[in-house]
């Protein structure tokens, strides 16, 4: 059975250090339980282990990026007057301000620009371990995503794999973009 060493709840204290001088540190206090205790019993006081994947906040900005996505497209922005293509969805130009920004349907491929394997248990909505990596787009953008149909290994997942978008379907209500390694 494996033993885990779960620090609840965090807190900030000043602590003086010879070298440093006063630093806020984060302390807490030590408990250890095992993975399967953890599951079925959280500590008093803490929030119950949710059963389902954290949701997105769909606003006006970002609506088209969601429609896109239940049709099927990774739908990006680009500004119409310095052509600078971007994600996430606002509405006006990160790179020159401009508010004359139209939407279009990217390629889906990209590359695997970084990445990190969660080994972390109890992450709503996830099987451990799973990668969480930033992906850059053909078309410039780089964007957060997950990689699926692949280990979830550092022997498998080398940067700049070739990546290709594939659509998750959550529910009725909610489609998320994900990438793959690209076919052929």
């Amino acid at each position: 059975m494996r033993t885990l060493l779960i620090v609840r709840p965090p807190e900030y204290v000043w602590r003086t250090s010879p070298r440093a001088g006063r630093v806020l540190t984060l302390a807490g206090r030590y408990r250890i339980k095992t993975h399967n205790q953890w599951a079925t019993e959280p500590a008093q006081g803490e929030n119950q282990h949710m059963a389902e994947r954290a949701r997105p906040k769909i606003t006006p900005e970002t609506q088209h990026y969601w429609d896109g996505a239940k049709q099927g497209e990774l739908r990006l922005q680009r500004c119409d007057s310095c052509a600078h293509a971007y994600f996430p969805p606002r509405p006006f130009c990160p790179k020159c301000g401009s508010r004359e920004v139209s939407v279009f349907k990217a390629s889906g491929n990209g590359t695997l620009y970084s990445y990190v394997i969660n080994h972390r248990p109890l992450a709503a909505g996830f099987t451990e371990p799973y990668a969480i990596a930033v992906v850059e787009l053909e078309e410039g953008p780089r964007m957060m995503s997950n990689i699926l149909e692949c280990p979830q290994t550092p022997e498998a997942l080398e940067l700049d794999m070739k990546l290709e978008v594939t659509f998750q379907q959550i529910d009725d209500n909610l489609t998320l973009p994900q990438f793959r390694p690209a076919k052929g």
